[in-house]
């Protein structure tokens, strides 16, 4: 008791402290008179005093020195009172501060009366150059800011159409209401009570450090025990090895004194010797009777074990299958496409996956070639979202595989309901992004290219790339993909010519996205309209040069030489050479870039079985099982290489599982998202892309600079702006 009395004053205190903080004003009222009334005195605590006239003197302050334009005034004050670590930390305090840096940097332009002191600019201007190559460089890999990076090269902002929106009257009022919210959340959060101290030190975070800790418990006995496991395997095998090096020790003695070795003695020493697996076989199989034999047995096994052969698959009753596609229960239906699905993506590649291929092409499994009103096609308009969804996946597993895209490339009626699928499907869901998918990777394939543009894919994909950020890193990576590989064709291009303003933006904004996969697309799509006269212009008026210089010197002298190549196509004169590409040559090799099953098709199952239901291969060699009429099937020869030079932008049409796996892409071929990673893992040319910094796997390291200190010589503002 006498402990509480000791600190009764401190701890009324708190509470007192607490409760103004959270503005509990009548509670504060009874609490205090009732206090006074019990003659308990109340402490005066230090957090109690914050939210007095100071913090909102520094309020007006920091607004006036906003309103005036005082630069130096203002950010002195900002730095001081805002706290380092949440103008580093927290993602709203560095974007308002950009703007901040963007506000101060064109105010004397803004100014409705006289000429703006050039000198004052330019100084102006060298601040906001030395802001973005030091602490703004973080947010370099940011779209909303990409632009602005420019800035102090352009010699008339206000002119310029990328910088539009700041010289409108509604601007600076916007930023300066967000600066008033910020600074009011700031001062309050500065004022944290001690009894919220106090709980979230010594509440939660010793209940975090004892989960983190029970964690790394339980993980430090899960290692304790493999290793105690290994070295309780080690010490008997070295037990065992003593035992036998001593037996050939004695063996070697008997042999000076003239006794011979039988071969059923060195058998016997040599099966204690290899594992469990090669001594069951040992007896019979080898005999140690020839020279050299117990040796050769001994080193090889050490030597690495050699796969086995892959078994085919049983075959299928595919005629009962088709039928309870079409007229099963949804969930019947979601079961068996995700079962025929995973026989697709989990089966060895080379001769098991093609024979499951060959089954479903021969038996027609999609149906593509069908003529009745009722087909599996149709799944792709269940009303079931989980049917819907998994005919997708299983549509962009075929198409994952070469032998598939030429069986679904046959069927015109597939092209146009993955077509309706895409449209139809308003949200970025799995379905969408599989359908997507199938486009893409059934873009290799001109006819099929022809027909997409035919269509309207073209405007419809840089619709969808107008907001990236909305987007899923698979949909935004294929649509790129696909969008490249229409833009390499005549009639992609002059779609493109029809919408060049929004084409451009779209796609300047794409430049500097923080994905990075999607930079040879961007890249290849960029370069290859810009062939066109009218894009051309187009891109001059809206200063495209401009953006592009930004990315010059950013990068490795690989990608200086790409984002040059973008720059002359976009100053050429020439006109657009039709020998090129022929557009109505439809004619295409039988052979394509190789097969690439991506693991995306398997990930997020939205069904499990329940007790006693049936899934996965156990269901079909269940319920569906065929004849045995599986045979072997020649493999089919790679495509001849195509050797490409990283430093120019993509020229022909690719997948990224193909592009990522560095496969080398045929001639007369398109690109694919599954091409574009694993291209650079490997040690090759890397492909073209528009990084801001850094550098991408399996290129020449990228310098460090950042883009406003990349060399570009800046345009002082003129006066006259």
């Amino acid at each position: 008791m006498g402990d509480i009395l000791a600190h009764e004053s401190e701890l009324l205190g708190l509470v007192k402290e607490y409760l103004d903080f959270a503005e509990f004003e009548d509670t504060l009222k009874t609490f205090s008179k009732e206090c006074k009334i019990k003659g308990k005195p109340l402490s005066k605590t230090a957090g109690g005093s914050l939210r007095d006239s100071k913090s909102l003197t520094i309020q007006r302050d920091l607004i006036a020195a906003f309103d005036s334009g005082d630069q130096k005034a203002f950010f002195a004050s900002w730095e001081e009172h805002v706290p380092s670590s949440l103008r580093d930390g927290d993602a709203l305090a560095r974007k308002l501060e950009f703007y901040l840096h963007i506000h101060f940097a064109i105010y004397l332009l803004k100014q409705p009366v006289g000429r703006p002191d050039k000198e004052d600019l330019d100084e102006r201007v060298s601040y906001f150059k030395t802001y973005l190559e030091t602490k703004g460089a973080a947010l370099s890999q940011t779209t909303e800011f990409l632009p602005f990076y420019a800035l102090p090269f352009v010699p008339n902002p206000r002119a310029h159409p990328s910088f539009k929106e700041l010289f409108q009257d509604s601007w600076t009022p916007d930023l300066k209401s967000k600066l008033e919210k910020f600074l009011a959340l700031v001062f309050k959060a500065g004022d944290t009570p001690k009894l919220f101290t106090l709980y979230k030190e010594n509440g939660q975070s010793h209940k975090e450090m004892l989960q983190q800790l029970h964690q790394q418990l339980i993980e430090a006995e899960r290692r304790s025990m493999t290793y105690l496991k290994r070295y309780n395997k080690i010490q008997a095998d070295y037990h065992n090895l003593i035992g036998v090096t001593a037996e050939l020790v004695d063996s070697l003695e008997a042999t000076v004194s003239g006794k011979m070795i039988t071969p059923e003695y060195l058998q016997s020493v040599c099966a204690r010797l290899f594992s469990n697996q090669v001594r069951q076989s040992l007896v019979h199989s080898v005999d140690f009777t020839r020279p050299g034999t117990a040796s050769t047995m001994l080193r090889a096994s050490l030597a690495p074990m050699k796969s086995k052969d892959v078994p085919l698959l049983p075959s299928l009753d595919y005629e009962k299958l088709k039928k309870d596609l079409i007229w099963g229960s949804d969930r019947l239906k979601a079961f068996l496409l995700q079962a025929l699905r995973w026989r697709l993506t989990t089966s060895h590649p080379g001769e098991q996956r093609e024979t499951v291929l060959q089954a479903y092409v021969s038996n027609d499994l999609l149906d593509c070639h069908s003529h009745s009103q009722r087909s599996v096609l149709q799944l792709l308009h269940s009303r079931s979202e989980v049917v819907r969804q998994y005919m997708a996946r299983l549509v962009n597993a075929f198409a994952s595989l070469a032998g598939g895209r030429l069986y679904v490339a046959q069927s015109t009626k597939m092209l146009r309901m993955l077509e309706e699928r895409l449209r139809e499907e308003d949200r970025d869901t799995a379905t969408r992004e599989n359908v997507l998918g199938a486009l893409q990777k059934l873009s290799l394939r001109r006819p099929l290219q022809t027909a997409m543009i035919r269509d309207g894919l073209v405007l419809w994909l840089v619709d969808t790339l107008k907001d990236p950020d909305c987007l899923s890193d698979y949909t935004l990576e294929y649509s790129a993909a696909l969008l490249m590989n229409l833009c390499l064709r005549s009639a992609g291009k002059n779609m493109c010519a029809k919408a060049a303003g929004l084409v451009l933006k779209v796609l300047s904004d794409l430049l500097g996205h923080e994905n990075h996969e999607i930079q040879p697309y961007v890249n290849g799509a960029l370069y290859s309209i810009l062939s066109i006269p009218a894009i051309r212009e187009e891109a001059r008026a809206m200063g495209m040069e401009d953006i592009l210089r930004c990315f010059l010197r950013e990068g490795s002298a690989e990608t200086a030489r790409q984002i040059e190549f973008i720059i002359k196509q976009l100053n050429s004169e020439e006109l657009l050479d039709a020998v090129l590409e022929s557009d109505d040559d439809e004619d295409e090799d039988d052979e394509e870039d190789h097969d690439s099953m991506e693991a995306d098709l398997d990930k997020d199952e939205l069904i499990q079985p329940q007790l006693g239901e049936l899934s996965g291969e156990k269901l079909l060699t269940t319920e569906y099982l065929g004849i045995m009429t599986n045979t072997g099937k020649t493999r089919r020869k790679g495509p001849a290489s195509v050797q490409w030079s990283g430093a120019e932008p993509l020229r022909r049409p690719v997948t990224p599982g193909g592009h990522r796996n560095g496969y080398p892409v045929p001639e007369d071929h398109p690109a694919s998202p599954q091409t574009a990673r694993r291209a650079g893992n490997s040690c090759g040319p890397s492909l073209p892309h528009a990084r801001l910094s850094g550098c991408r796997r399996g290129e020449p390291g990228a310098s460090s600079s950042r883009r406003s200190g990349s060399g570009v010589r800046a345009s002082s503002w003129s006066a006259d702006a």
